[in-house]
């Protein structure tokens, strides 16, 4: 298949973990049986948390790792669903949030990108012993030339220096990374910083109102050897 203009020259591909390769409702649907009706709602506002507090945490200079903020996001949405007060509920989805499903289509998408030549890498909020073990149990250690953590920078996305560590990494200009994420403000950030934006958008939200022109957008991560020509 012939690869889309907009790919052309591409050496390296940049995936977003949490959201992107990972599911973040996974330990709470793990939970379903102990949270019953409040696992979709307490998953959603577990990670509306964990996102709002990386920004303000920026935003104020006052940085903690990834691991803590999950756990400070995680004991709001047990608050606000009700479920406070259960340290061993707690303890539970925490160390299921440390293991989390992949997506379906995570281990065959990263096989091919790489069978083609590709150079493939996560960027991540993530703290770098989240990152490791979720790649350890999903099966994708070997699929990645890089697993790149904000945690040495002590800042989340969207700031412009943590997209920086891609091109550090790789010795490669912006130009020449498809950087792939669910999370369309990274999608978008990611575009503003210089990369080549794939927005995997799952849900069919509308596309967002911030600088950067991304690439294309998707519905799935099996999409992306098609956008790329493999």
């Amino acid at each position: 298949m012939k690869k889309s203009s907009a790919f052309h020259g591409i050496e390296a591909c940049v995936f977003d973990a949490y959201g992107t390769l990972f599911d973040v409702a996974a330990a709470a649907r793990r939970c379903a049986d102990d949270l019953g009706d409040k696992s979709g709602p307490l998953a959603d506002i577990w990670r509306t948390k964990q996102l709002q507090y990386t920004w303000l945490r920026s935003l104020m200079g006052e940085y903690a790792d990834f691991w803590k903020l999950t756990g400070d996001a995680l004991d709001y949405a047990l608050a606000a669903t009700g479920m406070g007060g259960n340290p061993a509920l707690r303890r539970k989805l925490m160390n299921l949030y440390r293991d989390l499903d992949a997506y379906p289509d995570a281990v065959d998408t990263l096989r091919a990108l790489r069978k083609a030549g590709f150079k493939t890498a996560i960027l991540s909020n993530g703290s770098p012993g989240m990152l490791r073990a979720a790649a350890a149990s999903a099966g994708l250690n070997r699929l990645l030339d890089h697993v790149l953590s904000v945690h040495g920078l002590r800042i989340f996305k969207p700031d412009p220096r943590v997209y920086g560590l891609v091109t550090k990494a790789f010795k490669v200009k912006p130009a020449k990374v498809c950087f792939v994420s669910s999370n369309s403000w990274d999608a978008w950030a990611g575009a503003h910083f210089g990369f080549r934006s794939v927005w995997i958008n799952r849900s069919g939200a509308p596309r967002e109102n911030m600088p950067g022109r991304i690439a294309a957008e998707a519905r799935a991560l099996a999409d992306l050897p098609r956008l790329l020509g493999i």
